[in-house]
């Protein structure tokens, strides 16, 4: 889940010491940062910054030659290799078929089950099953084998994988099936027409998934993958429909129907099975945030929101959706959702809260909740990325610290936020960009890595920065995890 970059408070707060370490108010006691350093009545020395001479120390080179980190930490991700996997097998099983001679009923059978994998990649029990089974791994285990099970979060290689094998068999079903056409074979006019229209969907939804495009018009490829793909879903039906209809044989429709492998496809319905209206509780947090609070016992049997987890709602379910970290309320039935200021929907939302909004699905698992694997963690976030990260903080599953940077925090996101995450974190790192202008992330990072002695590094930030934390700690053997933008 990408989170997006908003500003923080003119003020920080550092703890120097367990009797001062308070909430981020006007008590007595708090070591107030981001104003100049003043003497405290039982010390004659001046008060340290956190990340006070951060810049002049040593950060150690990265590990191999460009070349080769690049290969590793760039070219083959483990989302890049589950990709290749799922494309090199399918393109090995297409030439040997071809080879060896196939028919447009084999083809489509294997088309349509690349779809169903594809679309079972994104389904919101299907993919907690995935962090439930990779995320047990206990953190006594060697700590090579967790780094490995933590990547569960680059299952979407999978989806894109088969999907864009999908399209190729779709391609391979076209030709052979307008060839068997020709020649007065089994297949019908129509499966023929629908294959080649679903095959122009597909590569549509290809073209504006490609990761400069999607970037760039971010709006428009979540419009076309869903209104292509919806479509693209319901014209497989019908060709799953007329193709079984032209290979049956003597046996009915129906039976053939329901003894087909395609009937998987069900499974897709249920989230929107799950589609929910409930009512919300609004407070509005400043001009650029509102914490939305909703009774997760309003969804019936949906399970009580974990930290690490996001939801996805909307004002308007056929047009857009957007999805939100989850922060339950400790002591109570309820959950949060932080939405801050990226965009004319969320400045809407800000503006105009809300008090009904739809849920749908169940509360997915995203790349925070492999943090349950690592004995100390540094959790990085800029910005909104608080939002994410702070149910993380609340649990105290583990010894953690927290390295929170931007501009107004406070004026941004409230004091009750701040208070929260200063009470879970006394010793939270809260650095702000409008006195102390912007940091080197990466040697930061490092820094208090080294001086908390962290296990992993987790970071929720904008793309570009994730990417160059991710990449600094990974490159000097520092286990680190970001959203990797691949929906």
């Amino acid at each position: 889940m990408s989170t997006p970059d908003i500003t923080i408070p003119p003020v920080l707060y550092q703890a120097s010491n367990p009797e001062e370490r308070s909430p981020p108010s006007s008590k007595a006691g708090s070591t107030i940062i981001g104003t100049p350093s003043v003497k405290s009545e039982t010390s004659s020395v001046l008060e340290t910054l956190p990340w006070d001479g951060y810049l002049e120390e040593d950060i150690p080179d990265k590990t191999q030659g460009k070349v080769m980190r690049d290969l590793r930490h760039l070219v083959f991700t483990i989302y890049h290799r589950l990709f290749g996997v799922v494309f090199i097998a399918n393109m090995a099983i297409l030439i040997a078929l071809l080879v060896y001679g196939i028919n447009s009923q084999r083809l489509g059978l294997i088309a349509v089950a690349n779809i169903f994998v594809a679309i079972l990649m994104r389904q919101d029990y299907v993919v907690n099953a995935f962090f439930f089974v990779f995320t047990s791994v206990p953190p006594s285990w060697p700590l090579w084998f967790r780094l490995l099970m933590a990547r569960v979060y680059h299952l979407g290689g999978i989806h894109s994988g088969a999907g864009v094998s999908a399209t190729l068999w779709l391609g391979a079903l076209a030709g052979q099936g307008t060839r068997e056409l020709a020649r007065g074979g089994e297949i019908s006019v129509a499966t023929v027409e629908i294959t080649w229209i679903i095959l122009m969907f597909l590569v549509g939804i290809i073209v504006f998934a490609v990761p400069a495009l999607r970037s760039k018009s971010h709006d428009t490829f979540e419009r076309v993958h869903r209104f292509m793909g919806w479509t693209a879903t319901a014209l497989v039906w019908a060709q799953v429909i007329s193709l079984t209809n032209d290979w049956k044989g003597d046996a009915s429709l129906g039976y053939a129907l329901v003894h087909s492998a395609p009937c998987g496809l069900c499974s897709l319905i249920l989230p929107w099975a799950r589609l929910r209206k409930v009512p919300v509780r609004a407070v509005v947090l400043s001009d650029h945030a509102v914490r939305l609070f909703v009774n997760y016992k309003v969804f019936g049997f949906h399970p009580r929101p974990v930290p690490g987890s996001f939801s996805r709602v909307s004002l308007d379910p056929l047009n857009e959706w957007h999805a939100f970290a989850n922060v339950p309320v400790p002591g109570t039935d309820e959950f949060s959702l932080v939405v801050s200021q990226a965009g004319d929907w969320t400045k809407e939302l800000i503006r105009n809260p809300p008090k009904e909004i739809y849920f749908r699905g169940t509360p997915v698992a995203g790349v925070l909740r492999v943090n349950i694997m690592f004995r100390r963690v540094l959790f990085v976030a800029t910005g909104s990325g608080i939002g994410p990260i702070a149910p993380c903080l609340f649990e105290k599953r583990q010894p953690s610290r927290l390295l929170w940077t931007g501009a107004n925090i406070v004026k941004t996101f409230g004091t009750d936020l701040v208070d929260a995450v200063k009470e879970a974190d006394p010793d939270a790192c809260i650095y702000d960009t409008r006195v102390h202008g912007r940091p080197d992330m990466v040697k930061l990072t490092y820094k208090m890595v080294k001086d908390f002695d962290a296990e992993a590094v987790v970071i929720i930030s904008n793309e570009p920065l994730t990417k160059k934390v991710v990449y600094g700690m990974m490159s000097r053997g520092i286990p680190a995890f970001g959203a990797i933008w691949d929906s």
